[in-house]
This record gives structure tokens, sequence and C-alpha cells, in this order.
């Protein structure tokens, strides 16, 4: 699927990676650790947590890309300076992949609350990557209900990403990885 695919393929292509699940209050708010377009995550975090869509926020990154500093404290460390206390975030600082974000998520969280008292999650991350968020999240943490407020730090709309090489390339790269990472279980598809 690499290259040029046609418009039709396109749109089922953006549709499946990037699906319209609507924002809902819950139990807990999901960040997924980045270092690009943190800005753009904090601003998404804070006017969710300014509308109470919830009570606690999980944020899940470790040290990636040689940094000392991990994902989870820079985006942490905004959100204190945006005004969110810092007993609202719990702080998860040794994921590096996605997988590790949901399990190693669900350890730091058992030592704060019940997971049995989680029963709802609002995913927030990268748009290009949502897909794979929910489909880890469902292998790894299944049953709960899913909603997302998908983070887009490309500079065009949903609709005009196949026409920023970066969006493009990324959301192409999900739309090849998946069927692999189903394979080896690393996800579950979507109900």
């Amino acid at each position: 699927m690499r290259g040029e695919a046609p418009g039709a393929d396109l749109s089922a292509i953006a549709d499946y990676i990037m699906p319209d699940i609507p924002e809902q209050k819950a139990d807990l708010g999901f960040v997924f650790g980045t270092r690009q377009g943190v800005e753009e995550f904090c601003l998404t975090a804070h006017s969710l947590w300014q509308r109470e869509m919830f009570d606690r926020l999980l944020i899940s990154g470790g040290a990636t890309r040689g940094q000392s500093e991990t994902e989870a404290e820079v985006i942490s460390e905004r959100l204190l300076q945006m005004g969110v206390p810092r007993d609202v975030m719990i702080l998860e600082k040794s994921a590096t992949n996605t997988g590790e974000n949901v399990t190693f998520s669900r350890k730091k969280l058992a030592e704060t609350m019940a997971l049995e008292d989680i029963k709802s999650v609002l995913v927030i991350g990268k748009i290009c990557s949502l897909r794979r968020y929910l489909m880890t999240l469902e292998r790894h943490w299944p049953g709960l209900v899913l909603s997302a407020a998908p983070v887009n730090f490309f500079g065009v709309g949903k609709k005009q990403w196949h026409t920023h090489p970066d969006f493009r390339a990324r959301v192409l790269a999900e739309f090849e990885k998946i069927p692999d990472y189903l394979r080896r279980d690393f996800l579950r598809e979507l109900a």
C-alpha cells in the first residue's frame, strides 16, 4: 500500500486508521506518550480536564530517543504549568511502545486504585495511531468502554491527511503494520 493509492482506498484507510469515536466522560483519561506534538497533546488533555471528562489522568511514556526525561515527565510538567493539579495525574515512566503503555500502566494504576473501578477510558493520542491504541487496549485490557480525543499536530485536517507527507507516511505505515501486529497477538480487532 506504499506509494500512490487511489482516492477510494485512501478514504477507506483513513476511516480504518482514524475511526470517529466521540469523546465521552470516562473514569480515566489515558495519554499515550510522545515527543512530537507535546503542546497539542497538553492542550487537548487540559481542555478535557477543564470540561471534567475524567477525574484522573494517566500519562504513559518512558525515556525515548536518547532523552533522559521521560515522555510522561515532559507532558506532566507542561500540564502542571497549564494548571492541571499534580494529584490528578498518574505517571507511568517506563513504557517505550504502545503495548508497554497499556501493560505497564495497568500495573501502575493498580498501585493507586482498584482496576475493577475503571470501566471507561478516554484515549488521548496521535490521530495517526488511534486505531492501534484502541486495539492495544482491547488486547491487554478488554471490556472497557473506549472513547477518544485524537491529537492532530500535522497542520492539516483529517480529510487532507494524504496531502501532508509526514501525516500520509504515518497513516500508511500504521495500515501496513496492524495486520502483522494482529498475527503476533499484540492487538485485538475492535468489535
